[in-house]
C-alpha cells in the first residue's frame, strides 16, 4: 500500500471547552495533536500553527467534529472513552507509543502511577514513563493527566498551567485510585 502524501497535510480547529479554547490538529491518517488552552484563543491558535508548520485552520470534517464533541463533554465531567480515536503516530518513538497505549486504557476518573505503567511495560525506570508523557502530543486523548507519582503525589504536567492544569483535569473527572476518597482529597 502506497503512503499518500496528501494524508499528511495537517489542519487544525479551535474549540471552546470548560477550561478554555483548546485545539485539535488532524490529517488524513488521524489526530496529530491536541493543544490545551494557552492564555487566550489567539495564543492557542499560534501554538498550534507553530507545532504543525504548514498546517491550516479549517472546519473539522464530521469524524473530527465527533472527537471534538467528546473532548468537550469529557472536559465538562462526562465520562467519554477516547481510546479508539485514530492517532497519527508517525515520528513517535516506540517506547512513547507503548506508554501512550497503556495510558489510553486508564478510564476517566481513575489514575495509574508512573511506576505502575513502567511495571506493565516491563521497564525498571518510572522516569522514562514521565519523560514519554511529558512529550505527549495528544493530551486528553492520551490522558497523561491520569498518570501520577507514587505516594499520592501529583507528578509533573507539561501543558500551560502545569500542575494546576493537571489538578483541574483530575478534579473535573473526580479522579480516584479506588472507591475511597478522591485523589484530590488525598492531595489536599
Amino acid at each position: 500500500m502506497q503512503d499518500d502524501p496528501s494524508d499528511r497535510k495537517a489542519f487544525y480547529a479551535l474549540f471552546d471547552t470548560s477550561i478554555g479554547f483548546c485545539g485539535l490538529a488532524w490529517n488524513g491518517r488521524g489526530v496529530v495533536g491536541v493543544q490545551l488552552p494557552e492564555d487566550d484563543a489567539s495564543r492557542t491558535r499560534s501554538r498550534l500553527a507553530k507545532r504543525f508548520p504548514g498546517s491550516s485552520e479549517a472546519p473539522p470534517p464530521p469524524a473530527i467534529q465527533a472527537i471534538i464533541a467528546d473532548v468537550i463533554a469529557l472536559l465538562q465531567g462526562e465520562a467519554r472513552d477516547l481510546s479508539a480515536v485514530p492517532l497519527d503516530l508517525e515520528g513517535v518513538p516506540d517506547l512513547h507509543r507503548r506508554v501512550y497505549d497503556v495510558a489510553r486504557t486508564i478510564p476517566p476518573g481513575r489514575v495509574l502511577t508512573y511506576g505502575e505503567i513502567a511495571s506493565r511495560l516491563g521497564i525498571d525506570n518510572a522516569r522514562l514513563i514521565g519523560q514519554a508523557l511529558g512529550k505527549n502530543p495528544f493530551a486528553i486523548i492520551v490522558p497523561c493527566h491520569r498518570v501520577v507519582a507514587a505516594g499520592g503525589k501529583l507528578g509533573g504536567f507539561s501543558a500551560n498551567g502545569g500542575g494546576m492544569t493537571k489538578r483541574r483535569l483530575l478534579a473535573i473527572e473526580g479522579a480516584r485510585r479506588d472507591d475511597g476518597p478522591t485523589l484530590l482529597d488525598l492531595l489536599s
